[in-house]
């Protein structure tokens, strides 16, 4: 039997499996009629095969070779590779910074090979509780038995919702890693996220309305920089919300852990938040994250792309003003008194440029003169002139004279880095 894991890229633990007990040729690609589909833009449609060119009938066990289709290509244990024998146990990465499985090859033990009437394969013996599972030989920090594919802890359950290990715990509520082995939400077992309102939130009106806003604002969104809705559900009087996982590192915690990033870098993460800022910009009526800010900006593992993370802040323009929310040194003045605009969110790209470059908090380099306010950035080694120009203008005090759009910034933006 081979058996197929995805693993998260930095800490290779398993995200999801796939076992063949009597499949010759497996078919991996991001076109759905693959045998196992990896949605990754790096994945060609047909990315490669796995082919059994000879069988070992004393223990079950078969021989595979690879074969590459993908055009941008296939490696094994690290190694480029077009066809190749396939060893046990190693990593196949289809295309540099794309998705990782580990080829595994598990012999079936004779007693498994047929059921006492001899008509039944090993799947259904399994379906019958013939055999169970004892999760033996598997790494401490797996999520899933690399035998039965089940998962291995599971901590308490929520509707269908296996609960795996908890993310956070925040003043809001806890985060969890969970398990939807019924597929119920995208039509196939998926790891998503799971967030629950905690019991003294709850007691507070304005962070029922925030928790709940969070889930009507993702259920209304399509687009690729924003997490998905899968559910919001309500169990013994606790508000929950299941939304996507996404396998990254925002940029808080990156650039504290490895140091500020290069211009380049910066920038292009920068015009990627335009782009998911001009989308909810255009919404009718346009949404305001409110929020923006480094902690709030996920970077994918598999494509180096930003993820605008936390909507439980965002507002329709032309409402009511409201509670003040942002965090110190990302928020503009008008948002600072509770009228927020669509230039309030193009504002905080700024002082984010200022961390990404430097490391330090922005308000570091907030420079108070006479009746107005701004960034000194003249002393920053990283900060081109006309770098120093785009921040200088998104941070004006007044909307007005800001970037008008998204777009208008990230055309700017892209302009410094030639």
């Amino acid at each position: 039997m081979v058996i197929l894991t995805l693993l998260e890229p930095q800490q290779k633990t398993s995200l999801k499996q796939w076992c063949f007990e009597s499949s010759s040729v497996i078919r991996i690609g991001r076109s759905g009629d693959n045998d196992v589909v990896l949605s990754d833009s790096l994945v060609s449609r047909h990315h490669l095969e796995l082919r059994q060119v000879n069988s070992a009938k004393n223990n079950h066990v078969a021989s595979w070779e690879v074969f590459s289709k993908g055009t941008n290509g296939t490696f094994l244990d690290g190694k480029l590779v077009l066809q190749c024998l396939l060893p046990d146990n190693s990593l196949l990465q289809l295309a540099q910074g794309g998705p990782i499985l580990q080829f595994q090859l598990q012999k079936i033990p004779n007693t498994l090979m047929r059921s006492p009437e001899g008509g039944k394969s090993f799947k259904n013996t399994l379906a019958n509780s013939a055999y169970t599972c004892n999760h033996a030989g598997n790494s401490p920090h797996n999520l899933f038995c690399i035998h039965c594919g089940q998962p291995l802890s599971v901590q308490h359950k929520i509707r269908q919702y296996q609960v795996l290990r908890t993310l956070g715990q925040g003043g809001m509520g806890t985060t969890y890693l969970a398990w939807d082995g019924t597929g119920l939400m995208e039509k196939k077992p998926q790891l998503l996220v799971l967030k629950q309102m905690n019991a003294e939130m709850a007691k507070i009106a304005k962070a029922q309305e925030l928790f709940e806003r969070e889930a009507h604002t993702l259920k209304s969104l399509d687009h690729s920089g924003i997490p998905k809705y899968y559910d919001f559900f309500v169990v013994g009087g606790k508000k929950y919300l299941a939304m996507e996982l996404i396998h990254g590192q925002d940029l808080e915690k990156r650039v504290y852990a490895s140091g500020p990033v290069t211009p380049s870098q910066a920038i292009a993460w920068m015009i990627q938040t335009c782009d998911i800022l001009e989308y909810l910009h255009s919404q009718n009526p346009p949404l305001i994250h409110r929020d923006i800010k480094p902690a709030n900006l996920m970077v994918r593992n598999h494509n180096n792309h930003v993820v605008v993370l936390d909507f439980g802040a965002v507002k329709e323009i032309g409402t009511t003003p409201g509670t003040r929310i942002g965090a110190e040194g990302y928020c503009a003045p008008e948002q600072e008194r509770g009228q927020p605009l669509t230039q309030s969110d193009l504002y905080a790209i700024g002082p984010t440029l200022i961390f990404l470059l430097t490391g330090e908090n922005p308000f570091k380099f907030y420079r108070h003169r006479g009746q107005s306010s701004r960034f000194d950035v003249v002393n920053i080694p990283t900060i081109s002139p006309q770098l120093r120009e785009v921040i200088e203008c998104v941070t004006q005090q007044l909307p007005r004279d800001r970037y008008q759009s998204a777009k208008e910034l990230a055309v700017a933006l892209a302009a410094c880095q030639g």
